[in-house]
Formats: C-alpha cells, structure tokens, sequence
C-alpha cells in the first residue's frame, strides 16, 4: 500500500529532555517535529530531495506536557512549479483518555531540489 503522497503523519511521546523548565514540549523541539513532517510531506509529493524555503507563522494554542503524545499530520496544501507550500498541525493526547486537541499549527514552504541543490520542477500528480 502506498502512503498518501500529499499527507505525512507520525507520532511521538514527549519525553523530560525535550521538554523546558516547566516541563513542557519546548518550542524549538516541536519547530525540529514540524519542520520533519514538512520536509517529509514534501519530498514524498515531490518525488525528489526539498529544503525549507520558509516557516510561515507558527501558532502555539496549547502547551504539551511531558508524557504526552503528538501527532504530527502534514498535508501538501499548494504546489508550485517548483515548490509547495506544507501545512502541519500537531495534535496532544494524553493516552489512555479521549482528550485529543489541537496544540500548535504552522505553514512551511519547501522547495524540491536537484542533487547540486537547485530548484527542480515538481512533476504533475498522476490519479491512481
């Protein structure tokens, strides 16, 4: 079966050392998970290496505890001649309880790269 070239998801328990001094996801580890899932998503539609172009606002709503699950879900919203815009919302679960809400969301631009790392077309979507 092959994976849904336009959306990337995976999961990760948040542990103490990715955490701040309040015991929360810091900031700059969960930019780390977003930025992944982007690139991730990206690459896969793309059929070729990308880098970031841009991290285009990204939104805290809710602080995630250590302990805790994030699901990043990454989905290819927009796709250029040769980049694409990547939208990625991370999603906290305390497991074993039904309380799954939405923690942060951002926008990332990636652009798909030739070996020599220059921009190269991204090739139409065929239907499957």
């Amino acid at each position: 079966m092959s994976p849904d070239p336009a959306e990337t998801r995976f999961a990760e328990i948040v542990f103490p050392e990715q955490a701040n001094h309040y015991g929360t996801l810091f900031g700059g580890t969960a930019l780390n998970l977003m930025s992944k899932a982007a690139a991730i998503a990206a690459a896969r539609r793309a059929g070729a290496s990308v880098v970031m172009a841009r991290s285009d606002r990204v939104d805290f709503h809710l602080p995630v505890l250590v302990g805790q699950l994030v699901e990043l879900i990454a989905r290819v919203e927009r796709v250029g001649r040769s980049s694409m815009t990547v939208k990625v919302e991370v999603v906290a679960e305390t497991l074993g309880k039904a309380d799954r809400k939405l923690a942060m969301r951002g926008s990332f631009e990636m652009v798909a790269v030739d070996e020599h790392g220059r921009p190269q077309p991204i090739a139409a979507q065929t239907a499957a």
